[in-house]
């Protein structure tokens, strides 16, 4: 059941600049207090984004950690139109997202809970969490870093892999948050030896929905030494719907991955090989439309280790710098299309094949969400990167790690 919270709101209107405030000023009383804003910071012309005038924040109690006491925080962004995103403050995640379908009618998009405890007591699939340090895996959980070996814990894969950075990566830590003329900022501080990464860094993942209805994520990170960062978001998606939970509920959806005419091949704990194959002549070529349901079970040795679609699709054109659009993703049911953008090397896409366990909560519609009832699309680098190929998630002392993911959203 959601739980009943008072709410504060800012409407966000060009003419009228705000200070940031941070979650900790409004977390200090159980109850919330209106929010005063002064301005202190002159705007001119050139300045205003209309992408982003008339957007609404509100914010409410998420719940509190029962590990720990802390207040959680809740952010939504509403923009004109009336499409909203959702934001916890608990993994810098996105909660939901509710866009227009064909019909006008507001459909949430992403799957989720209603308050913290699910997402701290049983994060079984990451759902929408910022992932971190180090998305994805990490062959035995090793890597060498300036000739120094570190061990990272191994929690995947019977023990054979580090995944998303552990068991206490960054998607169960509890963000601080400042609410920006334009979105919600969160930032993490990463303490040297923490998951047994090296080197403290200043994380922060801002989150920017506009009036076009694209969430605009924004990855930074700095570090006190050289460590491996590589940033990503886990939402499960489901456009016609994220009530619909039933198994096999993603597999009419349409997809297209315009840019990606190679992908990484996996051994048998799907793990990278180092190969990289093409496309051509697999159940990996959607550089046209290709429907789930068409590939998904075809005799295919990576789909068999991945149980369905769980693959690295490499990026033509990667640069490091200029935004590569990887996926259209369609609902003939909705006609909602997600358009995925970024300037990230790779992603990862998912249908979502090893939800359904047993300890995985109800989510937000009161049932628990079943085995390819999503879909994921990570941007991310390559699995194993560190280990495996050229393109290494380093961060070296005195760079700065600035990377970036579209999610647009449109009605066919």
């Amino acid at each position: 059941m959601p739980i009943d919270f008072h709410t504060n709101f800012i409407h966000f209107n060009s003419n009228k600049p705000i200070k940031p405030v941070s979650a900790q000023q409004t977390m200090l009383n159980t109850e919330l207090q209106k929010d005063t804003f002064e301005k202190q910071v002159k705007v001119s012309n050139s300045d205003i984004n209309p992408d982003f005038d008339g957007i609404k924040i509100e914010q409410k109690s998420f719940g509190k950690l029962k590990s720990t006491g802390e207040d959680t925080t809740l952010y939504t962004i509403t923009n004109k139109n009336g499409a909203s995103v959702d934001l916890s403050t608990f993994g810098a995640t996105i909660v939901s997202i509710k866009v227009p379908d064909k019909e006008g009618k507001l459909v949430d998009v992403t799957q989720g809970y209603n308050n913290v405890t699910p997402y701290e007591e049983s994060p079984v699939g990451h759902a929408g969490g910022t992932i971190g340090p180090c998305a994805n895996k990490i062959n035995g959980g090793k890597f060498i870093l300036n000739d120094k070996e570190y061990n990272l814990e191994c929690n995947k894969d019977g023990g054979k892999t580090h995944s998303h950075g552990g068991t206490q990566g960054f998607d169960v830590k509890n963000w601080n948050a400042e609410i920006i003329k334009d979105g919600i900022k969160f930032t993490y501080n990463k303490k040297d030896g923490e998951s047994g990464y090296p080197a403290n860094v200043k994380a922060s993942v801002t989150y920017k929905f506009d009036n076009e209805n694209k969430l605009h994520i924004l990855y930074g990170a700095e570090t006190d030494s050289d460590t491996v960062i590589n940033l990503t978001n886990h939402s499960y998606f489901n456009l016609d719907g994220a009530e619909n939970t039933e198994e096999n509920s993603v597999l009419n959806h349409i997809v297209k991955l315009p840019n990606s005419s190679k992908y990484t091949v996996n051994n048998e704990i799907a793990v990278p090989t180092g190969e990289i194959a093409d496309v051509d002549s697999t159940p990996f070529d959607f550089r046209e439309e290709t429907v789930i349901k068409d590939v998904i079970d075809e005799d295919f040795d990576q789909l068999k280790i991945g149980s369905g679609i769980d693959q690295n699709f490499c990026i033509d054109g990667y640069d490091g710098e200029k935004m590569i659009e990887v996926a259209q993703v369609t609902s003939p049911k909705t006609g909602i299309r997600l358009n995925v953008s970024t300037n990230l090397p790779g992603f990862q896409f998912y249908t979502a094949n090893h939800l359904g366990k047993s300890a995985q909560p109800a989510g937000k519609d009161g049932s628990r969400y079943e085995k390819r009832s999503s879909f994921c699309v990570e941007p991310q680098f390559y699995p194993d990167a560190i280990n495996t190929f050229d393109e290494k998630p380093i961060l070296k002392k005195g760079e700065t790690f600035n990377k970036e993911i579209i999610y647009a959203f449109s009605v066919e």
